[in-house]
């Protein structure tokens, strides 16, 4: 038996995965809190074998980093393949070698012909990242191969992401069962409906206590995820791209990174460390030291109907109410009047735009804001230039079904990759350009992993080109949110509905696993233009104040009222995001269901800020106690209320925050609560504190 253990993290975000091999590929007998410095893993391993008992193989076959099916395995096999002529291929794999490094392991198995390499990486921030490669002396065909395998604990539940357009990102808390819990998204994204992300939540688990494990898969070209119950009892979690998403035979594949996270801390502390490592690692921004300017958007204000006179009165009105960034979206390029024509012809109209975007620009630059613009580059319409002149630069069959009229460009081959980055390029040349809404409205009509692979290399060489420019991902909305994209973007769009009652229960969940800095929240329309519901400008403000805020309307309709209480929220915003954009977001287990709130806390624990949301009417009179998470419980905090003004009218009694402020300590505000005065359905409280 050898024995091998990789540690990550420090104090209370610190991890340890440490793993057996018997002379096969290893498996791992620890995954968790971290284990002590001098723990014996020979005898770790040794307790960890199980007895036999009737109705079993004389052995017990290896839950190993890559179950083998040639080994009478008898659950999801991690890896299935065939020859390049399709005869199935059943390979046994023997242990060579181990390669260690200061935070790194590299396990080398080997079976005839094939090598299979699984790497683990501990990363500065506390995450432990896993890829599995495989290589082949002669071409194979890859139907399923999965990230380095990780036991699942034997107590809690399940926890997933489900989601549609203009609603995503909710939790579907499943029991374990035997059998398999299957999410696969072959739609070639991420996806709204499943995205790569998973949650093993201990017996008790809540946001802010217990055992939780949790797996994230940097992918953004369709997934699978297998949680798998044997019929001995034991437990495995599998990830990785959609099955058959490897196309053509060929001799070298590999996983993405599945992100591996253990917290003692509850759900708010896999949140912390998925939040500080999508901000500190994997997103590369490109002036680290700029704030997150303050957004505007002009979709829902005019959507295809541009003209210079218009969007100049709304940049106006923008920068009074105090915007820094102010982005062109879609219409501007080919004739596009509609969503059914030129997609793919990246030139300016010169009917809307005859003297280009340089009129608009400058008008914008005067009123003291940056410029972005809308692309959808993987796309194309088939009433486009580009399509007439090259037809068989679409992905998929001639006879397939359009969505939102429109088809997608093959990124595996790089003359369509060479004429985006020029068509993108020239654009961001000609123009001074510092973001880019970079959009994917359409599900791919085969699942391809080279399509991902494609989009990264695009995406790689425009930054490389432009390395001042930030770009979003959107995909209608959150339908490619994932590390994968994350390492080549700065922020995400994490819904297209800005719907502030729909965004306060998304923004809540995402926080699991993204930061605010690169969550964009917007502003929206008196009415939703999504779900036609009328919210006042309190709330919709305050919620898009929780992430990287931004505004999405025509401002042209404010009132004087509307307008005051947007540049109050705007002003606060900016005096707060310095610490907020690289603070930490704990969700809090609200005693009362129809209140959604979380606490911001500072990286240096000196202030926090705590939104609470009030969703629905309460079943019971009066609020129930907020019991904050996150702080010091022996600091003692100056608490103020910042919105007194939104109390209702109904709210009449002696609270204390409508009046003014008061100090208490962490532990009270954790054990006991915070009293909250009445509000209205549609009711955001701001409260602020600060360590005195």
């Amino acid at each position: 038996m050898t024995e091998f253990r990789l540690d990550a993290g420090t104090g209370d975000q610190a991890q340890t995965i440490a793993l057996t091999t018997a002379g096969g590929i290893p498996e791992v007998i620890w995954w968790g809190a971290p284990l002590p410095e001098d723990e014996d893993l020979a005898q770790l391993a040794a307790a960890s074998r199980h007895d036999l008992t009737g109705g079993m193989l004389d052995v017990l076959p290896s839950l190993s980093l890559c179950p083998e099916a040639g080994r009478a395995f008898q659950g999801q096999p991690g890896l299935v393949l065939s020859a390049a002529d399709g005869a199935p291929m059943l390979p046994s794999f023997t242990f060579e070698r181990v390669e260690e490094a200061p935070g790194r392991l590299r396990l080398v198995s080997v079976a005839e012909g094939l090598r299979l390499t699984h790497e683990l990486r501990a990363y500065p921030t506390g995450v432990i990242g896993l890829t599995t490669v495989l290589d082949a002396k002669q071409p194979v065909r890859l139907h399923w191969l999965a990230a380095p395998v990780l036991p699942a604990p034997q107590e809690g539940a399940i926890i997933d992401v489900h989601g549609k357009w203009t609603r995503e990102f909710h939790l579907n808390h499943i029991d374990w069962t035997p059998g398999i819990r299957l999410r696969e998204s072959r739609t070639g994204r991420s996806g709204h409906e499943h995205p790569p992300y998973a949650l093993f939540a201990g017996a008790g688990a809540t946001n802010a206590q217990g055992a939780v494990w949790a797996l994230h898969y940097g992918w953004s070209g369709g997934h699978r995820m297998v949680a798998e119950e044997l019929p001995d009892g034991r437990r495995q979690v599998q990830f990785g791209h959609a099955w058959g998403a490897e196309t053509k035979p060929g001799q070298h594949f590999q996983t993405a990174e599945l992100l591996a996270l253990w917290s003692g801390a509850g759900l708010n502390g896999i949140a912390a460390t998925f939040q500080r490592d999508i901000r500190d690692r994997v997103v590369t921004w490109p002036d680290p030291a700029r704030p997150r300017p303050v957004h505007y958007n002009c979709w829902e204000a005019i959507y295809f109907d541009h003209n210079l006179a218009d969007l100049a009165a709304i940049a106006d009105r923008a920068a009074d109410m105090g915007a820094e960034r102010f982005v062109l979206d879609d219409g501007w390029f080919g004739r596009r009047d509609d969503d059914t024509t030129s997609l793919g012809d990246w030139t300016v109209d010169r009917r809307k735009w005859p003297d280009g975007l340089h009129p608009l620009i400058d008008h914008v630059h005067r009123r003291g804001m940056t410029f972005g613009l809308w692309f959808e580059p993987e796309m194309v319409n088939p009433d486009s230039d580009l399509m007439r002149a090259h037809p068989d630069w679409m992905l998929g069959p001639a006879d397939q079904v359009t969505g939102r009229n429109q088809m997608v460009l093959d990124l595996a081959r790089p003359e369509v990759r060479e004429h985006l980055f020029n068509a993108v390029s020239e654009i961001l040349a000609e123009y001074p350009i510092d973001y880019i809404k970079w959009d994917h409205n359409r599900l791919l009509p085969v699942v391809d992993a080279a399509q991902a692979r494609g989009i990264y290399d695009l995406l790689s060489a425009l930054r490389r080109a432009h390395p001042g420019v930030e770009i979003e991902s959107c995909a209608s909305g959150g339908g490619r949110i994932d590390a994968g994209i994350l390492a080549h973007t700065q922020r995400v769009w994490l819904s297209d509905s800005i719907d502030g009652i729909e965004r306060l229960r998304m923004q809540h969940e995402a926080a699991l696993f993204l930061p605010a800095a690169v969550t964009g929240s917007h502003v929206g329309a008196r009415r939703s233009h999504t779900a036609g519901r009328v919210l006042p400008m309190s709330f919709r403000a305050w919620v898009a104040a929780q992430r990287h805020f931004g505004f999405e309307m025509d401002l042209r309709t404010l009132t004087e009222e509307e307008a005051a209480t947007l540049r109050a929220v705007t002003g606060w915003w900016k005096a707060n995001r310095h610490w907020m954009m690289a603070g930490t977001i704990h969700r809090i287990d609200s005693d009362d269901p129809a209140v959604v709130a979380e606490v911001q806390v500072a990286a240096d624990g000196g202030r926090f800020v705590l939104f609470a949301g009030q969703e629905v009417t309460s079943m019971q009179i009066l609020p129930r106690p907020l019991r904050l998470t996150g702080l010091d419980p022996a600091a003692r905090y100056r608490l103020r209320l910042v919105n007194p003004e939104d109390a209702p009218p109904q709210s009449r009694g002696p609270n204390v925050l409508k009046s003014g402020e008061v100090i208490l300590s962490g532990l009270a505000l954790m054990q006991k609560g915070l009293h909250l005065p009445v509000a209205w359905p549609a009711t955001m409280w701001v409260v602020e504190g600060e360590c005195v």
